[in-house]
Formats: structure tokens, sequence, C-alpha cells
């Protein structure tokens, strides 16, 4: 938390935090682009902002792509905010975003946490039922994580699995898995008090994807960074997984539950 005040207190820096929040994803030359500070500035202030892991960058071919990663932000409002205070401040960032922000383009989700376990185990954590039910609320996810299969949830031990028409996109066994996001469910207007017509529109939004990123880190760690992209403009769903709607705990709460049952052996408790 230290280096997170320390890397936010330069104004550069919280520039090109800035517009790694206008659009997520972005390589040196596109962050130097339109700015008056050399490349080599803007590559020492990445760099200092990655030791303070707000920012995760993932390499594409020859080049590094930046992520903004909300763990450290995420982890400060935990520490000075009430659960009532949390909601009460999510409700005036909503009002605010929707008076005076333009709509997202292409809304990102980024995540970066480092988790003492084996790249295997977190493979095993990610993909057996037995485990995503442990820390996923009670759902188990179940394929057979070859590219192009389906990724069933069954909601209860007993229950059927549904096909949600989610699809394994990548799958490199204790280095990388996508796959295709759901859409919304009839339980989540229950859930938030939408209505028919809420629920309409949002079923209009385009089916977004999650990539987990796992890389060993030292001797007994490993990186996991998630990346949840390609949604649509001004996305219910993003702001649902990022843990923005009242109710939604999303990727954070969900990652910090899995986190702690692997350092552990016990999730989160619900």
């Amino acid at each position: 938390m230290d280096d997170a005040f320390r890397a936010l207190a330069d104004p550069s820096r919280r520039r090109l935090l800035d517009r790694l929040n206008d659009r997520n994803g972005q390589t040196l030359r596109e962050l130097c682009d339109g700015l008056a500070t050399s490349r080599q500035a803007v590559s020492k202030h990445l760099a200092v902002l990655e030791a303070a892991h707000l920012v995760t960058s993932i390499r594409r071919g020859r080049e590094k792509v930046h992520y903004l990663n909300a763990a450290p932000i995420n982890a400060i409002a935990d520490r000075w905010l009430s659960r009532y205070d949390r909601e009460r401040a999510a409700a005036l960032a909503d009002l605010s975003t929707a008076l005076e922000r333009q709509s997202m383009e292409s809304p990102a989700f980024v995540y970066t946490t480092y988790v003492r376990t084996t790249p295997q185990r977190l493979w095993a954590a990610l993909i057996e039922p037995a485990f995503t039910r442990r820390y996923w609320g009670g759902v188990a996810l179940a394929s057979d994580w070859q590219v192009g299969s389906p990724v069933l949830w069954q909601d209860t031990p007993d229950g059927e699995p549904r096909d949600l028409g989610q699809r394994v996109l990548v799958a490199e066994p204790y280095r990388r898995l996508s796959y295709s996001w759901h859409g919304f469910q009839p339980e989540h207007a229950e859930h938030f008090g939408w209505s028919p017509e809420q629920l309409v529109a949002r079923l209009g939004e385009r089916r977004s994807k999650v990539t987990f990123e796992i890389e060993p880190h030292g001797d007994a760690a490993v990186r996991l960074t998630v990346i949840h992209d390609d949604f649509s403009p001004d996305s219910e769903m993003q702001r649902a997984i990022s843990g923005q709607l009242d109710g939604s705990g999303g990727w954070p709460e969900l990652l910090a539950s899995l986190k702690t049952l692997l350092e552990t052996g016990e999730p989160i408790p619900a």
C-alpha cells in the first residue's frame, strides 16, 4: 500500500493511469502518443506503477500491453470504507460517471494478484468442479477444456449442468485459459431488482470474454492476471463483474476467495 501511495503521488503517473482507465490495454508507444514526456520517462513511470502493482503488463509478440490493475485500489478502499460507506461512494461515483463521462468504447476489467501456490494447482483451481464450487458460491464449472467446448454451470451438486453459451477460446495448461462469458439470466434480474424491460435491454449486450494469465513468481508463488474484456459500451455486465453493482462482489471478491482457498485451505466465507 505504501508503494501504491508513492506511485500515485506523481501527477505524470496519475495521468498514465487516467489514460489506461480511458482505454485499457495500451503499448508504450500508444501511451507516449500526444505526451510531451519522453519515451524513456514514460517507461520509468510505468516501471514504478508496475512495482506498485497499479499497472500490469502482458507480452503480446514483441510488445508489452499495459493494463490498469484494480487490486491495490480495491485494497485501499477495503481498508477505509465500510460496506455502508462503500455503497454510498459507489452510488455517488455512478452518478458522477453518468453526468460527466462519455460512453466507454471498449471497457475492460484487469486484476493482478499473487498467490502462494504452483501453476499446476492454480490451473486445477480454475478448471476442476470440486475446486470452483468452493470459491464460486457453490457453482461448479464443467468442461473438457478443449478449444470450442462448452463451459457448463452447475448451480447445485445435484442440479443439471446448464449451457449458458460459454465456449473455451484458449487452453494452454498452467499458462493461459480463456473462455467466452455468459449473458445475464432471469435470476440476475431478481437479484438486482431489474424490471423486465431492464433485463431485455441488458440481454442486448454483446458477449464478453475472460482470460487468465498464469506466470511463476519466484520460487513459491504465482502471478495471476485476469483480463475480462470485449464488453459493449457502457456495459452493465462490466460493472457487475467489477463489483460496481450493489449486491455484486464481482471478480475482486471471487479472486480473493480463490487466493485464500489455495493459501489456507478454506475460501472466504460467503
